[in-house]
């Protein structure tokens, strides 16, 4: 299997997913626990929640499994959140600090998935959103996740529905932030900026505005669309159906943002 699959689309609009992949090569398989077999910390079903939403929206998304490797992690291994309890490039645990390896690879194997997983799905995201910006003067990638709202080792109490990440407003110009969070705030729903997930490695790592890429992460609270947070992870359909119009008022008003972002500053008369 390939470890990127691309749907390419004319707008400026890229989504990514690095998450929701399910495909884990046998031999990894073989080297994973009962536990890790189950797969539990995917971000269940989001490419079909948010597949369709905006005409021309392209989507890059991660086929493997985040325990193969975890695409949104910086690929030297650097913590995202120093400090604080998180999961690495290739974890050692499920969110609840649950070993998932009976054979945990070692830093050559690390390599390797580096080289064979995590850099072709960086070199697909890295390519689209040239050519997206080629074509209309700047990008604006969405990176989409999902996690369970109740995960005591990584967060205490339960997660807002919205999550948005911008690293602290610097990877997306101001007003494209703005509009994510006003969007959220009008559904009605719980959301926070910045909050326990501001943004991982790839919003950090491609949002650079003043050179005309935006880059915004919405880490959704599973709650918000599942029947349940435990396994099977099934879309609940009544959620869903007010989900999905609600996710595309928030892309619709990042991009009407993100255009008028990229409009020149108007002239003011000389005197």
């Amino acid at each position: 299997m390939d470890p990127v699959q691309i749907v390419q689309g004319d707008s400026p609009l890229v989504l990514g997913l690095p998450h929701t992949g399910t495909w884990v090569p046998e031999d990894i398989r073989a080297q994973l626990n009962a536990e890790g077999q189950l797969l539990r910390d995917t971000d269940w079903h989001i490419h079909q929640l948010y597949g369709g939403l905006i005409d021309g929206a392209t989507m890059v998304r991660a086929s493997f499994h985040r325990y193969v490797i975890d695409a949104n992690r910086d690929p030297s291994g650097q913590s995202l959140y120093p400090g604080q309890t998180t999961t690495g490039l290739v974890p050692e645990t499920t969110f609840d600090n649950v070993p998932i390896w009976a054979e945990a690879p070692d830093a050559a194997e690390v390599s390797h998935r580096v080289a064979q997983y995590h850099a072709p799905y960086h070199a697909a995201l890295d390519a689209e959103l040239a050519r997206v910006k080629a074509i209309h003067g700047y990008a604006v990638l969405y990176d989409c996740h999902s996690i369970r709202s109740v995960i005591p080792w990584l967060f205490e109490g339960t997660l807002p529905d919205f999550n948005i990440g911008t690293d602290g407003g610097t990877t997306c110009a101001a007003q494209i932030e703005a509009a994510c969070r006003d969007a959220c705030a009008a559904t009605g729903q719980s959301h926070v900026v910045n909050g326990r997930f501001r943004g991982g490695w790839t919003t950090r790592h491609y949002g650079r505005p003043g050179r005309g890429i935006h880059a915004i992460q919405m880490e959704l609270a599973q709650s918000a669309y599942l029947e349940t947070e435990d396994l099977p992870s099934e879309v609940d359909a009544e959620k869903i159906a007010t989900l999905r119009p609600q996710l595309k008022a928030i892309l619709t008003d990042i991009l009407q943002a993100a255009e008028a972002a990229a409009r020149p500053a108007p002239q003011l008369p000389r005197l």
